[in-house]
Formats: structure tokens, sequence, C-alpha cells
């Protein structure tokens, strides 16, 4: 740099060898990772006759699957290679993360692949279940009252250990390439590609960060697909009156649906390409993740109801507009990681759930195609 001492000058050298050695030796167990690691798999929904008879389909991406069980195994991926890739981390950081329990998991997991601490700040009403699967990948779980406490809380502990906040909320739309590159959006389209519909109508996401929606919406428009967004809103979340307002500054209630939901409109949400959104009862969330045990054979988290939902609204919407297509939503992860919590009667209950009308509203939409909810 040239310096103001009679033009001078002088250099700086900050390079620092060993720490490259490491960081490309973390890089490569992460992406070796991904290498062992096969996609997951898309699931035809087994919808009444009468909507296969007119043309609509219905999928789901089987995001359970990954080693850490969830969605967020992809973004947690990303997020660590992005922050190796920038300087943020060494072989010396403690890496903290806010988190309602899925992104920690898997955080965790990556955390301990490259040899580094782990420290999930949650909300106290995290599931056990959830605090057992990052205490399992070697993960420390730091638990605060109040919900909305989560960031600051993160920050403090950061710069009281001199580690590295991840935050998701922030990085989570600009940690994955949405250009393709083996995400999300460009798997499902080459699932598609030899159905009936290989170009889906909707897809159809819950939004935690916004970081999923974010990667799909810009991907559609990349590739130039017509397929439209559809984001599905929990009660009470700011994302839905903040997008339908144009008002990113508008605020909520912390989400009762874990994973998705935020009581503030996060930096990562891109509202621009959302095409739609549904707000979801929560009890609705509840219900629809109950009745899809019956269908799929196995258990569902809350926020597979929350998109499921939404998704039995637009079929509906299709086939009362004579239209045909295929819709794409995710399977975020197991329901077994809520058997004491959206699976427990007295949990439910404690919340003011009733989940009877809306269960037979799926059972009855799921048998003869008849919807019964407004």
């Amino acid at each position: 740099m040239i310096t103001g001492d009679g033009g001078s000058v002088a250099v700086v050298d900050r390079s620092r060898p060993a720490d490259r050695a490491w960081l490309a030796h973390a890089v490569r167990l992460i992406e070796a990772d991904l290498q062992r690691s096969a996609d997951t798999h898309l699931l035809r929904f087994p919808l009444p006759d009468c909507f296969a008879e007119a043309g609509i389909d219905l999928y789901l991406k089987d995001e359970s699957t990954h080693v850490t069980g969830s969605l967020k195994h992809r973004l947690a991926r990303s997020l660590f290679l992005y922050a190796l890739c920038n300087g943020w981390l060494t072989e010396r950081t403690t890496v903290i993360e806010s988190s309602s329990g899925s992104t920690a998991v898997s955080e965790a997991y990556f955390a301990r692949m490259i040899g580094l601490p782990f420290v999930a700040v949650m909300p106290a009403s995290t599931s056990p279940e959830k605090i057992a699967l990052i205490q399992a990948q070697g993960g420390r779980c730091h638990l605060v009252q109040d919900p909305s406490a989560i960031y600051a809380e993160s920050h403090r502990l950061a710069a009281a250990c001199d580690g590295h906040y991840m935050d998701q909320f922030t990085y989570a739309e600009r940690a994955t390439d949405w250009r393709g590159n083996n995400n999300i959006a460009e798997s499902i389209f080459a699932q598609l590609a030899l159905e009936r519909h290989p170009v889906p109508r909707w897809v159809v996401v819950g939004a935690g960060t916004g970081g999923t929606s974010a990667t799909i919406g810009r991907y559609l428009r990349y590739r130039g697909h017509p397929t439209q967004l559809c984001v599905a809103d929990p009660e009470g979340s700011a994302f839905f009156p903040g997008w339908r307002d144009d008002d990113p500054t508008r605020t909520g209630t912390p989400s009762r649906i874990e994973g998705i939901g935020r009581p503030r409109v996060e930096p990562s949400f891109i509202g621009s390409i959302v095409d739609r959104m549904h707000r979801v009862p929560d009890a609705a969330s509840v219900a629809t993740m109950r009745e899809l045990e019956t269908i799929l054979g196995r258990r569902v988290g809350p926020s597979t109801g929350t998109s499921v939902w939404a998704c039995l609204e637009l079929i509906n919407g299709l086939r009362d507009d004579g239209l045909d297509g295929s819709i794409v939503t995710l399977l975020c992860d197991s329901g077994d990681r809520y058997a004491g919590t959206y699976f427990d009667d007295d949990w439910v209950a404690a919340r003011g759930w009733d989940l009877a009308p809306y269960r037979v509203a799926v059972r009855d939409f799921l048998a003869d195609g008849r919807w019964t909810r407004s």
C-alpha cells in the first residue's frame, strides 16, 4: 500500500500458510462428504383418482434422507463452505448458530467433521428430540427463554469466545449457488424430467431463513421456467404480512411450527421472487402432519404439514379452474423428532389447537377430493 511518508511503499503480508493448508483440508472433507451422498428421492403423492384423471400430480422431495435428517443439511454444507472460503473459520474457531433445531443438527455434523466446537443458541421450547440430535453430533445447546433473543445472544457468545456466528438468517440466500451446482431446484427438475408434467406449475415451500425459497425462485427465473413459487407461512409469522404489504420491517410473533415462520422478516427472505403466499393455521399444519402418517406410512415434521396444506389448497384451485399440472413441495424432516411434542396429544391440547376439523378436511380431500375448508 502507499503511505503518506514521502511516497514510500510498505507491504503488509497476512498470508498464513498453515491456515490455508487447514482450510484446503476442511473444504476437501466437506466436498468428500458430498461425493459420498446420494440425491434425495422425489416421491409421488397418492392423490385421489379424480385428480389423477384431471392431470394433477403432487410430489414430495424427501429431504429427511440426508445423513443429518433434514432439508437443512444442504444449507449447513453451503454455510460452512461460504464461511471457510471467506476466511471466517480457522482451526481455532468456535462456531455459533441461532437455530430452532434442524440447522443446528446439520451444522454440528459439519463442525465435528472439520474439528471445530459448535454451540447452538436455541429457544427453550425446542423439542427434546432435536436437542438430543445436536448433542449426538457433538454440539452444545445454549437455551434462551425469549425466542427473539437468539440473535443478540449468538453475537454475544461469538464475541465472548472469539468465535464465528454463522447467522443462517442473513447468509442463507447468498451461500447457496442458485444457478445450479446440485442445488435443490436443479435436482427437482432433473427428477421430474420423465413425468407427464416435467415443468411443475407450482413449487411450494415454507420459509425459516428464506434461503430455500430464494434459491428456488432465482433458479426458476434463471432457467426461464414458468413455474410459480408459493411460500406457506404459519400463524403469527412476519413473512406473510411483510410480503403482502411490501414491508420488510414488519414484525410478528415467534412461530409455533418449528423450522418455519419468524418474528421478523429475515434478511435472506427475498419477497420479490415469491408469486404467492398462504397463511396456514397452526392447527391445520399439525392436523395435516398427522394425517400424512396414514397416507405415507411414516411420520413427517410440522413444517411439511404446513406446506402440504397449502398444496391441497392449490390443487383445489387448479381443479376449480379446470387446469392441470404438477405441484412439488418438500418433506423437510422426519416426524420422529417430534414424538414428545406435535405427536403428543397433551402437548397439542396445551396449545389450544383443535385438530379435529382440519383432520377431517384433509381426510375427506384425500379420499374423494371434497374440500370443506374455505
